[in-house]
């Protein structure tokens, strides 16, 4: 797959690979390498944050995570026309803005910013206008 305005499996995910002790390692990873058992001190990671249950719910403050592996995919199908803005998008961040970024990246935060004003202003939230075609 192609790094450069990728679906945000280009780089993002070779980078991660390539650093496996990051703080961006995925649970399973982890969990993984400590079923693994690479020595003493292997199982030194229980109680780690590989065990602890994840949190539901987003902090209407948290950022979009960028670049780190992520678990979880979804699929969403697009128009040529939304895609072509998308790209448009991408290119505009990295010709005007000097931000190299895929294209999974800006759609994670464009879906943050949304997902926060829902949760601050709710009902009057561009998103909730949007749907109800106001």
């Amino acid at each position: 797959m192609p790094a450069q305005g990728g679906d945000g499996e280009g780089a993002e995910h070779a980078a991660a690979d390539a650093e496996p002790g990051s703080a961006g390692e995925s649970r399973t990873r982890g969990t993984e390498r400590s079923a693994r058992g690479s020595g003493p001190g292997a199982g030194a990671q229980e109680g780690s944050a590989a065990d602890r249950p994840r949190k539901r719910g987003r902090s209407p403050s948290r950022r979009p995570s960028g670049r780190e592996r992520h678990d979880e995919k979804i699929t969403v199908y697009v128009s040529a026309e939304e895609l072509m803005d998308l790209e448009h998008a991408r290119l505009v961040l990295r010709g005007e803005h000097g931000l190299a970024v895929d294209r999974g990246r800006i759609v994670r935060e464009a879906v943050a910013v949304v997902l926060a004003d829902l949760e601050t202003r709710g009902d009057a939230s561009i998103l909730v206008r949007r749907l109800r075609g106001r």
